[in-house]
Formats: structure tokens, C-alpha cells, sequence
């Protein structure tokens, strides 16, 4: 019976040894719903263990390894502790891996065997040396005990001229570092090297507690960040290198809410660019954002629907309660007409989001709920910019891709351009620019899925059409 069982571990041992070789290797894939390509390389170590290393290549070119990865058979199983991460997959032939991906959720992974990995080109990253000044700097907002870590571009001294109009970039929602990286893509400093050649000097900033800036933005407000860039506004004055008389705000998506709220309270302002700014109630733009983006990712058009009226509901709640009872009076009420939804809704449509038991349509609600009650999100979802939009006085440029699936641009041009009518503004266009995505990407498949996908960066397009109405308006 010793014999038997010896022989038996030593077939299971050679079993998993023979699949390992078919595992060996490099393997590429995009989870469902994820817009990252990740890879997994498996090998042996010099101790002939069975190793795993995996990245994305869209967001670092560097590998990472995993803590285990065990095969059983013709299933493996690889993990991180420091990256909260997860893969287990079956092996369906020599070349393709079907399983799933951890991270939070669970997402649907499947693997590809490559010789290569594909790689990421992003050819209009500005690459040293440059034909501008540019200088790191470090500057100060004393009175909130904060470092901000900039990098300041201008023009080379040209027939006498020292002095330049300057041009502060704001960053979309999330952490940003001062070329608000994303995908590998660096949008602000290809924005920034393509303004200064044309004449103007541009500081980009880091967000706080981002790079080189102090403070902690998971505690922040889009208000707090108003602040942060009046401290910008504040250091460029002292630069010898600015006119300022011609200092103006760059803001893409949420950095588009917020050049209006600074520029509506400060008359050093002279001119305004919002790229993919929001130009209707927060509440509005979530709803149709949720829908649209839903749509995209494959969902049927009923359960898109559901999923934005879900999250209006969701944020009427919160923006209604002024305290807890209150609150959980109007998710009683809300929690009551998605049973009623689902008591008629097709079991396809509740599989498709996840909320086929009550269990699990508690546990979206609850979800939903953590989500919008935090510091930065409840300021958010109660903004509305029409209020700023009117107050302003200087020159405005608006700009929204056509395709933009996050910000959608009928609404909200629609909404900004009639604010822009009741404003102080002398000087306004505004534009929806054709073939382009929330990054000023041109794009095809036009998904968030897709961003990390595209080699460009911003629309060269798009970049003159920003630059033209600066000589414009500004010089």
C-alpha cells in the first residue's frame, strides 16, 4: 500500500512538473471591464521553484513578483499581498489561460501565450533636451503648511522678450503627479511642451501628497484643490519670467470645475481653458456618465438605464440627509423601489449587475453608499458649475471630445454655453471636437477600455485649436 501511494505522488508530482512546462512562459491579457493589459511571466527559479513575475505594461514597465504560484493539474493559481491581487486560471490549450482576476472584484481574465510583449508606445512624451527652459521647483502656501512640487517651462529669451503669459494646468479627478500620468500617457506635459514652443510658459503641479507635494489628498476636497491652485496663481506672480497681467487656468475634467470657481473669485485671471469641464449639475452628469459608460462595456440598455437612475437615486439620498436618520429613512425608500424594479425586471438584466438575490442588491446598495460618503465625493456629487460659469469675467475656451463617454459633451457644452451668455465673459467659445474621447484622444473602439490602448497622447488637433485661441485671446 506504501508502494502504491509512492508511485501515485511520484505520477501527481510528474503530472504537475510536465504542466509547469506548458506553463513556462509569457502571458498577456485585459480583464473584463478593466481598461489595463496585464502579463504574467511563469519560470523556474535558479532553485528550480516554480515562479511568477506579472505588470501592466500601460501603467509601468516594470515586473513584479507575486508571493506563490502553484499548479495543480491543469489550473494555477498565482497571488500578491502587496498588490491585493489574485489570478487562477485553467489551461484550455497550449496557447490560452481562461480563469479570473482579483483586485477588490473579481473580473474575467483570459491569457494569451506571447514570444513578445506588446509594447507601449507613447511617441509624444516631450523627451530632453528641449528647445524651452524648463525648471522642477519647489513653492509654498504657508498659511496651510503645504510644499507643492512644479515643474515651470518657458520660452528662450527671443529679440528682448523676458516675460511670457502663463498658463496653470489643473488635473482630472484621483491622484495626479504633475503630468497627470495615466496609461503611461503624460497629456499635461505634452500640453505644456507644445504651449511653450508657441510662446507661453506653463507650470504643472502635483497634486497634494502626490510626488512632491505635502499634504493628504484622500482627505481632500475639489475646494481644497481650488485653494491649491490660488497658491499656483500666487508663486507665478513672484516669477521674474511671467506677464502678470496674462496668467490663466488650463482644467480638464475636474480640473474643469475648478479654473471656474477660481477664476469667478479672482480678478488676476485673464483667460480660462476647460477641457472636458462639466457644465451641469454633478448629479446629472454621474447619471448620464454611469449609463453611457455602462452601454459601452457591453451592458444590455435596459440595465445601463437602471445603473443611471440607480446612482442618481443614490446621490439625491445622500445630497437629501442631513443626518444619519434621515439618510436611512431615504435609503428605506430607495431600497423598497429596487425590489419593486426587480420583482419585474428580467433575471438576464439582474445577472447582468450582479443583484439577482436581495443579498446582493444590499450589498450594491451598501457599496454605493461608502462610495458617496466620502469627504471628496460628497462635496462632488452636490456641485453644480452654473453658478461659477456665471460669475466669470474672463476669457473662456471650452473644448469637449465628441466621443466622451465620462463628461457627455451635448449636455454639457449645451450647459456651459448658456452660462457663459449670463456671464461677465467678453470672449467665450465653445467647441465639441470631432473623433475625440475624454483624454483628447482620437480614438476607435471610443471606451475607457481603450486609453491605454492608443500610442496618442492629446490630439495634435486639439492642441492647436487650444493654442490658436491663446495667441488670440491671451498675447
Amino acid at each position: 500500500m506504501k508502494l502504491g501511494l509512492s508511485i501515485l505522488f511520484s505520477f501527481c508530482s510528474l503530472a504537475s512538473f510536465s504542466q509547469q512546462k506548458i506553463f513556462a512562459g509569457i502571458w498577456e491579457g485585459t480583464p473584463t471591464g478593466v481598461p489595463l493589459r496585464l502579463v504574467f511571466q511563469f519560470s523556474e527559479d535558479d532553485k528550480g521553484k516554480f515562479i511568477c513575475k506579472w505588470k501592466s505594461p500601460q501603467q509601468s514597465p516594470n515586473f513584479w513578483p507575486t508571493d506563490s504560484t502553484n499548479v495543480v493539474g491543469d489550473s494555477i493559481f498565482t497571488s500578491s499581498a502587496q498588490f491585493h491581487i489574485a489570478f487562477k486560471g485553467k489551461l484550455i490549450n497550449d496557447s490560452t489561460i481562461t480563469g479570473s482576476f482579483v483586485q477588490g472584484a473579481s473580473f474575467a481574465l483570459q491569457l494569451k501565450k506571447v514570444q513578445i510583449i506588446t509594447e507601449v508606445k507613447r511617441p509624444q512624451t516631450p523627451v530632453a533636451p528641449f528647445s524651452y527652459n524648463s525648471h522642477d521647483t519647489i513653492y509654498f502656501n504657508a498659511a496651510k503648511s503645504l510644499q507643492f512640487g512644479a515643474t515651470l517651462t518657458y520660452p528662450k529669451s527671443q529679440a528682448g522678450k523676458t516675460t511670457y503669459p502663463v498658463a496653470i494646468l489643473i488635473t482630472g479627478s484621483g491622484p495626479q503627479d504633475r503630468d497627470e500620468t495615466m496609461f503611461l500617457h503624460k497629456p499635461f506635459a505634452v500640453i505644456a511642451d507644445h504651449l511653450t514652443k508657441n510662446g507661453f510658459a506653463v507650470l504643472r503641479v502635483d497634486d497634494r501628497g502626490i510626488g512632491k507635494s505635502t499634504g493628504d489628498f484622500l482627505t481632500a476636497t475639489t475646494a481644497d484643490f481650488a485653494d491649491d491652485v490660488e497658491a499656483a496663481i500666487d508663486y507665478v506672480k513672484t516669477l521674474p519670467q511671467i506677464d502678470t497681467n496674462k496668467i490663466g487656468l488650463i482644467g480638464h475634467s475636474e480640473g474643469g470645475m475648478i479654473a471656474p470657481m477660481v477664476a469667478s473669485r479672482r480678478k488676476d485671471v485673464q483667460f480660462i481653458v476647460l477641457l472636458a469641464g462639466p457644465g451641469v449639475p454633478i448629479i446629472d452628469l454621474m447619471s448620464e456618465q454611469v449609463e453611457t459608460v455602462s452601454l459601452s462595456n457591453g451592458k444590455s440598455l435596459k440595465a445601463s438605464k437602471f445603473s443611471g437612475e440607480f446612482i442618481e437615486l443614490m446621490i439625491e439620498a445622500v445630497n437629501k440627509s442631513l443626518d444619519s436618520t434621515l439618510l436611512h429613512a431615504n435609503l428605506s425608500n430607495i431600497h423598497k423601489m429596487v425590489e419593486q424594479w426587480a420583482a419585474k425586471t428580467d433575471s438576464s438584466v439582474l445577472q447582468e449587475l450582479d443583484m439577482v438575490t436581495l443579498v446582493k442588491r444590499e450589498k450594491t446598495l451598501a457599496a454605493e453608499l461608502a462610495e458617496l460618503q466620502g469627504a471628496w465625493c460628497k462635496y462632488f456629487i452636490q456641485f453644480n458649475p452654473t453658478p461659477y460659469l456665471k460669475k466669470l469675467h474672463c476669457n473662456v475656451l471650452a473644448v469637449n471630445g465628441e466621443k466622451d463617454i465620462q463628461v457627455l459633451p451635448a449636455s454639457n457644452t449645451a450647459g456651459i454655453l448658456a452660462a457663459l451668455k449670463e456671464s461677465k465673459a467678453k470672449k467665450y467659445e465653445v467647441k465639441v471636437l470631432p473623433g475625440l474621447n475624454h483624454l483628447f484622444q482620437t480614438c476607435k473602439k471610443c471606451t475607457i477600455s481603450e486609453y491605454g490602448d492608443l500610442e496618442e497622447t492629446f490630439s495634435p488637433a486639439a492642441l492647436d485649436i487650444i493654442t490658436n485661441w491663446m495667441k488670440k485671446n491671451v498675447q
